[in-house]
């Protein structure tokens, strides 16, 4: 994406299928958990928490700004939510959390910049959403990226990863977009689109990563507002739409915040 998107990102932000793998038993055939059901994210003192992927995470951060925790360092995005909450509630545990999200990313350029912006700061939990620009710049930035492309490329840097980092545990969020944001043309966007999302999905199976749903929370949150509410453009989170992402985001890796119960009277 252009710094057109980023500047209207940092705005907004401001302003406001494949089968799941199946073993047969001799009792019959016992499904794995979803991916969004799978074991929460362990967080260890001293971890480092790494944000990563597109203008979505990027979300105008200050890319000068390379320490931990720093406001805007982190950028004005769901990363912003997640961390405030983390770092609340985690105090005692010294947490370092980074947001290396660069607008307009697509899989390729990630794993071109993969050794400084993840591998060498050595993060125990790597956060990744990315995919929409892989297809939206075949649309209208001359890329010629394919779904296999995409795929392919996704798995080989989850794989180098994994060799360099062989404890991390993985956050692979799904890609997302709203029909009714004034940046998606529904006719050019689907159905392929949501073959992107879904090899997301079968690369968290793949590798054992928590999966974070995105298009099922805003696809419920466009039942209580419209879809520029969340995301004006369809794809870049306007301040609700951070909120609501931080909030699944912190679900899915079983790290949300829960408040004290009430007593009955």
């Amino acid at each position: 994406m252009k710094n057109t998107r980023r500047d209207f990102l940092k705005a907004a932000a401001v302003t406001g299928a494949g089968a799941l793998l199946i073993p047969t038993m001799a009792n019959g055939a016992i499904k794995k958990k979803p991916a969004t059901e799978r074991h929460p994210i362990i967080l260890k003192e001293n971890a480092v928490i790494l944000f990563q992927g597109d203008s979505i995470t990027d979300a105008g951060r200050d890319r000068k700004n390379s320490e931990p925790n720093n406001t805007e360092a982190i950028g004005h995005g769901y990363a912003f939510f997640a961390a405030g909450q983390l770092l609340e509630k985690f105090a005692e545990k010294k947490l370092k959390i980074f947001n290396r999200g660069v607008s307009g990313n697509k899989v390729y350029q990630l794993r071109e910049r993969w050794d400084e912006d993840c591998i060498a700061l050595n993060p125990d939990v790597v956060s990744i959403l990315i995919g929409v620009n892989d297809y939206w710049h075949t649309l209208d930035g001359g890329y010629k990226g394919t779904l296999e492309k995409f795929t392919t490329d996704y798995r080989e840097l989850l794989n180098y990863t994994k060799q360099k980092l062989p404890g991390v545990q993985l956050i692979i969020c799904e890609p997302y977009t709203l029909k009714g944001g004034g940046a998606i043309k529904p006719e050019q966007w689907y159905p392929m689109f949501d073959e992107y999302r879904k090899a997301t999905k079968q690369l968290a199976v793949e590798f054992n990563a928590v999966y974070v749903p995105f298009q099922t929370m805003y696809d419920k949150g466009i039942k209580r507002a419209p879809d520029r509410y969340w995301a004006p453009d369809g794809i870049h989170p306007g301040l609700p739409g951070a909120d609501l992402m931080a909030k699944g985001w912190l679900k899915s890796t079983g790290l949300r915040k829960k408040g004290k119960k009430k007593k009955e009277d």
